[in-house]
C-alpha cells in the first residue's frame, strides 16, 4: 500500500475579504457568504509511514497546538483510512508558521495538509471530489485550505465556487493569545439578538474589485460581520486596528474571528512600512507581510 516513506505538504493561510454572517441555523451553524482569499503564509505537513498515529508540532506557538487525536491533522488521516480500510499508522509532524487560534484556518489548513500528504503517503489516488468530502466533514473552512487561490463560500463556508483574483498586498498583525471560533460565534449571536439578520450575500463589488486587482477599490469593500463579536471580546484589537490605518494602511479588519487583525496595503514599500508602525504596539507580538492569491494544498516533496 506505501510508497513513498515520507510525504510534506505545504498549505496556505486565509484571509476573509467579505465574510457575511446570517442568523443561527437549527443546527447551530450559521449560513455565510464568505469570500476567501489564500496569503502566502504557509504551514508544513510532513507524513511518515509509522507504527501508529502520532502528531508533533515545531513553530511559533507549537505549545498550543494539540497533539492528540482533536488535531484535524489526525482527524484527516483517521478518517481517510477508514474510508480506505487500512490502519491510520503515520505520524504527522506539523512545522508552524500561520498563528494558532488565530482566525486565519490555520487548523484547517493542517487538516487539509495531512488528508493530502497521507493521501499521497498510501498511494489512494483518492478522487478529488471525495477529498473535498472529507474536508468538510473536518470543518467550514478545510475545504478552502484544499484549493486555495480565491472562493466564494456558501452554507457554513464549505461550498465553494472559485473566483477571480487580482495579486494583493497584505500584513497581518499576530496579537497576544488567541481567540475561540465557537465563542466569537456565540458573540455574534449576542449582539444580533434583537435584529433581523439578513440572508448573508457575496457583495458584486467586492467580486468585481477583488478581480480587478485594485487595491483601492477592495479596500473600500472588505466587510467582516464577525468584527463587532470579536472587538467585543477583545476590545483591545481596535488598537491595532487603528494603528495600521494611521500608518498608511488602505483598509483593517480582523481575519475572520481572530484575534489576528488584516491590513491591505498597496504594495511591499507600504507593507514594510505598516509592519514597522505594527511591531511598536503593544497589542501586537508579530507581523507578517505577505502576498495573495497563493496556491492551495500542494505536495511540495516526497521521499
Amino acid at each position: 500500500m506505501t510508497g513513498a516513506s515520507c510525504v510534506t505538504v505545504r498549505v496556505p493561510a486565509k484571509v476573509n475579504v467579505q465574510l457575511a454572517v446570517g442568523a443561527a441555523r437549527p443546527d447551530g451553524f450559521h449560513d455565510l457568504a464568505n469570500v476567501f482569499l489564500a496569503v502566502s503564509l504557509f504551514d508544513e505537513v510532513t507524513a511518515t509511514a509509522a507504527d501508529a498515529l502520532t502528531v508533533s508540532c515545531e513553530g511559533p506557538d507549537a505549545d498550543q497546538v494539540p497533539l492528540d487525536r482533536t488535531n484535524l491533522a489526525a482527524r484527516a488521516a483517521e478518517i481517510l483510512a477508514a474510508r480506505a480500510g487500512i490502519a491510520p499508522h503515520v505520524h504527522l509532524h506539523i512545522a508552524k508558521s500561520i498563528p494558532v487560534a488565530g482566525g486565519m484556518a490555520g487548523g484547517s489548513a493542517d487538516g487539509a495538509a495531512a488528508l493530502l500528504a497521507c493521501d499521497a503517503l498510501w498511494k489512494l489516488d483518492t478522487p478529488r471530489a471525495e477529498l473535498l468530502d472529507i474536508c468538510a466533514e473536518l470543518g467550514s473552512d478545510v475545504p478552502f485550505s484544499l484549493v486555495g487561490g480565491a472562493a466564494l463560500g456558501t452554507g457554513r463556508g464549505e461550498i465553494l465556487t472559485p473566483v477571480d483574483a487580482g495579486t494583493f498586498h497584505w500584513v497581518f498583525a499576530v496579537a497576544h493569545g488567541g481567540l475561540s471560533t465557537p465563542a466569537v460565534f456565540r458573540a455574534f449571536d449576542r449582539l444580533t439578538a434583537d435584529t433581523v439578520v439578513p440572508v448573508p450575500r457575496a457583495s458584486p463589488e467586492l467580486l468585481a474589485a477583488l478581480a480587478s486587482g485594485d487595491p483601492d477599490a477592495l479596500a473600500a469593500t472588505l466587510v467582516n460581520d464577525l468584527q463587532p463579536a470579536a472587538l467585543s471580546l477583545r476590545p483591545e484589537l481596535a488598537d491595532t486596528l487603528a494603528a495600521g490605518t494611521g500608518a498608511g494602511a488602505l483598509a483593517a479588519l480582523v481575519s475572520g474571528s481572530g484575534p489576528t487583525t488584516a491590513f491591505l496595503v498597496r504594495d511591499a514599500e507600504s507593507a514594510a512600512k505598516v509592519a514597522a508602525a505594527l511591531e511598536a504596539v503593544p497589542t501586537c507580538r508579530a507581523t507578517r507581510p505577505t502576498t495573495s492569491p497563493a496556491p492551495g494544498a500542494t505536495v511540495v516533496a516526497a521521499s
